[in-house]
């Protein structure tokens, strides 16, 4: 069993900047994909990044391409997601899952694990 915990959700001006951090315990995740979604109230959970095991692949949806940065590093068994230029339309609670397939992947269903998630609010 793998359980993630997420951390460093806040309240952010727009055009600002959060690091969200997820860390793994119960056995290590670094033979893991990872991926990070979001859900905002009334909304569908929705892709935000993945990463594959090795870390040497990474996946963004467009919405956020270009501004958030998925890294992982996994002596410390942890997931970050590094968000800049950050918008309103960026607010919800973000969750980090961990897949054994390994790749990451843009799809839910392919994860195994899920965080509880932190709250992000962004405003104008």
């Amino acid at each position: 069993q793998v359980q993630l915990v997420e951390s460093g959700g806040g309240l952010v001006q727009a055009g600002g900047s959060l690091t969200l951090s997820c860390e793994g315990s119960g056995r290590t995740i670094s033979d893991y994909g990872l991926g990070w979604f979001r859900q905002a109230p009334g909304k569908e959970r929705e892709f935000v990044a993945a990463i594959r095991w090795s870390g040497g692949s990474t996946l963004y949806a467009d919405s956020v391409k270009g501004r958030f940065t998925i890294s992982r590093d996994n002596a410390k068994n942890t997931v970050y997601l590094q968000m800049n230029s950050l918008k309103p339309e960026d607010t919800a609670v973000y969750s980090c899952a961990a897949s054994s397939r390994g790749s990451g992947s843009r799809w839910s269903s392919q994860y195994d694990y899920w965080g509880q998630g932190t709250q992000v609010t962004v405003s104008s």
